[in-house]
């Protein structure tokens, strides 16, 4: 969800704070945690009165912002449950944890995709209320169920979002469903998977997303179909506010999560040892693990970026054959057992009806994939982030209609000259900016971050994070019925996607003009 610093590694467009202040700035967030900062950005464990709690609060916070540093005033409310231990319901109870560790690089690189900094409260105390991830707003319920093909890391995997029956007995899917993706986040984070886990279990643990696990699909027409990709250091749950957003207006979407590296965690399914007796274990399959991969010492990384990007393609590719695969009537095998009937999406996708869409390093895995096939219609990328983009798509590679819709505080001047390169005149692309927005604002982070916590760590900016992406998903909706001709009434938010209404300019606010000379 956040690309990596294309401009000799420095923090500029992210928020402007360095990783070292970030991991300064955590320690003074949560003094009664027993953590020292260490001076490679990392955390270890050590004594309480070594802790600095200055930060942005000044040396001796009181009343309110005192709420906001101690871990120990953020219980829960009174009667809420306490989140497990370990996240339970994960869906996948056939698969037990191995792991494989893909981190290698230099400490402290970062690059576009994920919240780049800390966990968020869930409480602040017993009165205040829960941050939580919006509903859908549109006519349909929405489902989710989790998808994955092949006991190798050539399958695909991915979450569906659809319309669902109603529901009322059907728990909402958890949000982050497997300690290994705290400890993924911690590794992209550069803190200690011990500390990172345990902060992001107290704090996001018990999120849910508001879409109904393994719900019934709602049969009766053909949907049209979405492909999305997520960011650097993100994976296939954490834009479901957008997803479940596109479901209750009728889409079927499928999130894919990356297998390249780039996701701060992901796994595939295999196969335990033949000579392992089955009553010795569970199942037969275990989980392993692939994380996040940071750049090598002296490794370039506009050519990794540019390999990912060519799997990711791919990976959509791959993920929307899939999904025609079973609306065909097809069997597919899911590797995860689930309880939800994947006969009923047959006939179910409506095959001259197909999109892609991503946000950052997953924006530019949209323009690739435009390019690599004619079947996805249109784009739409979100907050792109350009450097993984090869040269060859600037040859008129892309032909399908594209929006792109940026923040405010991430672009920069040479990501703005690539978008319009690629635009160039084509009167069907266009781009926008969100006034008042930040990279963060399209992750659901934003939404489960408080006030205070969030907008210093530049995961909310000035506009509210409701409006920010309600501007994005009517501009995304109004664009897709008019190049996916879908008869809805979309077409009133038609003026968004030329940059006019609140909130919302045409074109960039960067400046791109020469500089004039001295």
């Amino acid at each position: 969800m956040i690309p990596s610093l294309p401009h000799g590694g420095t923090a500029r467009h992210l928020g402007g704070s360095g990783i070292r202040r970030d991991a300064q700035s955590l320690l003074g967030m949560a003094p009664c945690q027993k953590l020292v900062f260490q001076a490679q950005g990392r955390f270890l464990p050590g004594r309480l009165s070594q802790l600095k709690t200055k930060a942005k609060f000044g040396p001796s916070p009181s009343g309110r912002a005192r709420q906001w540093l101690c871990l120990r005033d953020r219980r829960p409310p009174v009667g809420a449950a306490a989140a497990p231990l370990a996240p339970q319901g994960s869906g996948w109870p056939s698969c037990s944890s191995g792991r494989r560790d893909g981190s290698t690089g230099r400490p402290g690189h970062r690059t576009p995709g994920l919240p780049v900094k800390a966990p968020m409260e869930m409480w602040t105390n017993s009165t205040e209320r829960f941050y939580r991830i919006p509903e859908g707003k549109g006519p349909h319920s929405v489902g989710c169920t989790d998808l994955m093909t092949e006991n190798a890391v050539e399958g695909s995997f991915l979450r569906l979002y659809y319309p669902a029956c109603d529901a009322t007995d059907t728990e909402e899917a958890r949000w982050i469903p497997d300690r290994e993706y705290y400890q993924g986040l911690s590794d992209f984070l550069n803190m200690y998977r011990i500390v990172g886990e345990r902060l992001f279990h107290y704090y996001v643990g018990s999120v849910t997303c508001p879409a109904k696990s393994n719900a019934a699909f709602k049969p009766g027409e053909k949907y049209p179909l979405l492909i999305f990709s997520h960011g650097l250091g993100a994976f296939r749950t954490i834009y479901s506010a957008i997803c479940i957003e596109m479901a209750s207006q009728g889409f079927i979407v499928a999130a894919v999560e990356h297998r390249d590296e780039s996701a701060s965690a992901t796994y595939y399914c295999k196969r335990r040892s033949v000579s392992e007796s089955r009553e010795e274990s569970t199942s037969n399959m275990e989980k392993e693990w692939i994380y996040y991969r940071k750049l090598k010492t002296g490794e370039e990384e506009r050519c990794l970026r540019h390999k990912q990007v060519q799997q990711r393609a791919q990976e959509c590719i791959k993920a929307l054959n899939l999904i025609l695969k079973i609306s065909s009537g097809e069997e597919v095998t899911n590797v995860l057992h689930s309880d939800f009937d994947w006969n009923s999406l047959k006939d179910s996708v409506d095959t001259s009806r197909i999109a892609v869409m991503g946000h950052s390093f997953g924006g530019a895995t949209v323009i690739e994939s435009l390019s690599k096939e004619i079947r996805f219609r249109c784009g739409i990328a979100l907050d792109v982030w350009m450097l993984p983009v090869g040269d060859d798509i600037y040859q008129n590679s892309v032909q399908q209609p594209l929006l792109f819709i940026n923040s405010e505080k991430f672009q920069w001047a040479d990501n703005i000259l690539k978008i319009k390169k690629l635009i160039s005149n084509d009167t069907n692309k266009k781009m926008i900016t969100i006034k008042g927005s930040v990279h963060q604002s399209f992750p659901d982070f934003t939404f489960v971050s408080g006030g205070i916590i969030a907008r210093f760590f530049k995961l909310k900016g000035e506009i509210d994070p409701n409006e920010a992406i309600d501007i994005s998903n009517h501009a995304s909706l109004a664009f897709l019925q008019k190049h996916l001709s879908l008869k809805k009434d979309f077409d009133k938010w038609d003026s968004l996607v030329d940059g006019i209404g609140p909130n919302v300019i045409p074109g960039s606010n960067i400046d791109i003009s020469p500089a004039e000379p001295e």
